[in-house]
């Protein structure tokens, strides 16, 4: 017999309360699911306002902003 059989097994001869705690210990022996990697930050908007500093205080560009998001 092998191992996920006997296991199989043991737990299908606990009664119904004991097999889902084993089953949740199981699920805790399991190793946790890697995170995909992360992706860096991208600046390539840096500077796309750049053109609005002279006529557009930073006050009044939060304020569209909000707008915007809305």
């Amino acid at each position: 017999m092998t191992p996920s059989e006997t296991v199989h097994q043991m737990i299908d001869e606990l009664p119904a309360d004991l097999r889902q705690e084993a089953i949740h210990y199981i699920e805790e022996l399991r190793p946790p699911e890697e995170k995909p990697a992360a992706k860096k930050f991208s600046l390539s908007w840096a500077g796309g306002l750049s053109h609005l500093k002279s006529s557009t205080t930073s006050g009044e560009l939060q304020h569209k902003a909000r707008e915007w998001r809305d």
